[in-house]
């Protein structure tokens, strides 16, 4: 009975919206059905907006409506003296971690001096800097001279999104970072290994620098992305997924405690109507995949295939986000005190994974036809079942905000 595993992030896209429970549709949790008992979710702060209003307006999204616990991180969009400010307010209210984008100019991104401003401000008030590290500029030319060639297939998306491009946004977090202080500094959805080497060597000098992956970067390559008749649109992501080469650094990593978390970047779109936008074009493909049900299964079929330790299993589910994120000693152990969020697993059931019978609310399954050992029996969050013997018995409004404190991860 491992403690119940912590979903350090998760995106609240279109699709993923409208799992949102009504009267006649209690509500799915499909982290519960996953083994999760607490996700922390992305605020978005629009531009020209403070962070108070996206936070304020996630809170009335979540309030009433979870049936497990949940946190929230910040992105942010638009880094101003008001917005820097408010980062020291978010804090004190348990959001203590704020994502920062180097990808997707005219969207989220952040130049390297909003990035430094934003970094240094967390090294004051103790906030954990995450940061999407790709160089969305290089990126967006690369895209274009794709389009003009007439390359729009969803593969072309891996393909201009190139290994070196994560690698050197990542090098250069890290060096801000650096400059801003020695800051702690963790890096999103790693999928290269060239980007792993670069966490490796600041962590080899002793930096406090963090980093995580994906269950499809583990399990999913660039051959998916390649499937014919625009099936590979349902694996577009970002950072993309890989060739298959890069699984065994991943994995690696793992091991060497190099990554620290296996995280979902859950962002679902349905394939039909959302999905296929991007029919024609691969840069109008909605980015993101379902996944969040799915997490602890992946992974200990990762103990299964000789990956991982089931020690290690339970750490980088469990504990490591804990104590990452702030959530420890609340969650992330089984001790006097802790929140009684527990899981009974059952390490010997097999199951195919399916859109047919996941709980996600999305029309396919990134993983179809996959077969693992181990599946979750019974949830328990704060001590009231959620799931009883693969039965859903759960409740809307069961889940609560949990404020979060600082990292505590190494110390």
């Amino acid at each position: 009975s491992p403690a119940a595993s912590t979903g350090t992030r998760t995106w609240r896209c279109p699709s993923a919206a409208r799992t949102r429970p009504t009267p006649s549709r209690p509500a799915p949790a499909p982290p519960a059905w996953g083994g999760t008992t607490t996700i922390v979710d992305f605020v978005v702060q629009s531009v020209g907006h403070g962070l108070r209003e996206g936070l304020d307006a996630w809170h009335a999204k979540a309030e009433g409506n979870c049936a497990i616990d949940y946190g929230f991180h910040m992105i942010l969009s638009d880094v101003t003296e008001d917005t820097l400010k408010e980062m020291d307010l978010l804090v004190g209210e348990g959001v203590t971690s704020f994502k920062l984008f180097m990808a997707y100019p005219g969207v989220f991104y952040s130049d390297d001096g909003r990035i430094l401003r934003a970094m240094q401000r967390a090294g004051e008030n103790g906030g954990l800097t995450m940061v999407h590290a790709e160089n969305g500029i290089a990126i967006d030319v690369l895209v274009a001279q794709a389009l003009a060639a007439g390359r729009t297939d969803p593969r072309h998306h891996g393909e201009v999104r190139k290994a070196l491009l994560e690698a050197e946004a990542t090098h250069r977090a890290i060096q801000l970072a650096r400059v801003a202080g020695d800051v702690p500094l963790y890096i999103v959805h790693v999928s290269a290994q060239e980007a792993l080497a670069e966490i490796a060597a600041a962590r080899d000098l002793g930096l406090p620098v963090h980093g995580e992956t994906c269950p499809q970067y583990l399990f999913l390559s660039t051959d998916n992305l390649a499937e014919p008749d625009f099936e590979g649109a349902k694996y577009v992501c970002s950072t993309p997924l890989r060739p298959q080469e890069h699984q065994a650094a991943l994995w690696r990593g793992l091991r060497t405690d190099d990554l620290q978390v296996v995280s979902t970047d859950h962002c679902p779109f349905c394939f039909s109507g959302q999905k296929e936008l991007g029919r024609g074009d691969f840069s109008k493909i909605p980015n993101g995949m379902p996944g969040v049900e799915h997490r602890m299964d992946l992974l200990h079929q990762a103990v299964v295939d000789g990956h991982i330790s089931r020690r290690r299993w339970i750490d980088l589910a469990c504990a490591a986000p804990a104590r990452m994120f702030g959530l420890y000693p609340r969650k992330g152990t089984i001790a006097p005190g802790a929140d009684a969020d527990l899981v009974i697993y059952d390490p010997h059931a097999e199951q195919v994974l399916s859109a047919a019978t996941h709980h996600m609310n999305v029309d396919y399954s990134a993983y179809e036809g996959k077969r693992v050992t181990g599946r979750v029996r019974t949830v328990l969050s704060r001590g009231v079942p959620v799931l009883e013997d693969r039965e859903y018995v759960g409740r809307a409004g069961h889940g609560v905000y949990v404020p979060r404190g600082l990292s505590t991860y190494g110390s």
